[in-house]
């Protein structure tokens, strides 16, 4: 059935934090991949085996589960910062056991090229409109967005994926144009761009509040930054590709670094709008 069952399983949308509101809300940040797409869904699957072949080349002793578990935690602490950030942080592991790294940009390299041969009929699918858009989303998103923005909220969208690339994807899924704040991805300039630095322009160039941002991703930095201006956030929890039920394991991370409410997919929409504006 390809990448998704878009299925009306049972979902659920958990109160972390019940009452947690965003009814003052003006500005919506939404990560892209595995909260709006799933086109590169599977794309851990891909980097942490890429990992793990290279440390274990090392023989330092280290099991193959135990370097797969470090490097996951690796993984998910810097899932929502632009990739470069998860390579440089990779080769930091490799010179810890002995090692002499690459640079940080060839193992980016490496990666990327192992991703493309997993995703690229998924973009094929879509160019050549073998299936409509929301067969690579997540079930619910598109209405999600178009009720946030009927809603008036300025709408940002923001990745840790290279811009020229998430550009063309989020093209592809039709949803480019409700993000009238704007499609942000990763830059050659690691200054230039992060998604702490499009929080803090917004609040400094908009005149909005921290506690006036709504933020909806599936990764610890999107929902840590959101957090620590004091906005709102969902996290989605979702066991890709067919995000029907929440992924325990980023449940409890979610959790963990502030979300205030967890969800599997936006099937629930209304009612996530409910909670998040009614309250």
């Amino acid at each position: 059935m390809g990448i998704l069952a878009l299925t009306q399983n049972q979902t659920s949308i958990e109160p972390v934090r019940p009452g947690a509101s965003a009814r003052k809300a003006k500005a919506a940040v939404f990560d892209f991949d595995g909260t709006i797409s799933v086109i590169r869904s599977g794309w851990i699957d891909v980097m942490t085996p890429m990992m793990a072949d290279v440390l274990l080349s090392l023989k330092s002793g280290e099991s193959e589960e135990d370097l797969l578990t470090l490097i996951r935690e690796m993984v998910w602490r810097t899932t929502g910062k632009e990739t470069i950030y998860q390579m440089m942080d990779f080769a930091t592991m490799v010179t810890e056991r002995g090692g002499t790294p690459l640079d940080p940009r060839e193992y980016k390299k490496m990666y990327l090229d192992r991703l493309w041969v997993k995703i690229v009929d998924r973009i094929e699918d879509l160019k050549q409109q073998r299936v409509a858009p929301a067969y690579y989303m997540v079930p619910g998103a598109l209405q999600l967005i178009e009720s946030l923005k009927e809603r008036g909220l300025k709408m940002y969208l923001a990745s840790g994926t290279d811009e020229i690339f998430m550009r063309e994807e989020a093209r592809l899924l039709g949803v480019t144009p409700f993000f009238d704040g704007g499609v942000y991805g990763a830059q050659d300039d690691l200054s230039s761009f992060s998604k702490k630095i499009l929080i803090q322009r917004i609040i400094s160039t908009t005149g909005v509040r921290g506690d006036e941002i709504v933020g909806f991703g599936d990764g610890y930095v999107e929902i840590e930054e959101v957090k620590l201006v004091g906005g709102v956030t969902v996290g989605v929890a979702s066991q890709e590709p067919a995000c029907q039920s929440v992924d325990e394991w980023k449940r409890q991370r979610l959790i963990g670094v502030g979300a205030d409410y967890i969800v599997p997919n936006f099937l629930e929409h209304e009612r996530l709008v409910d909670l998040l504006f009614s309250a």
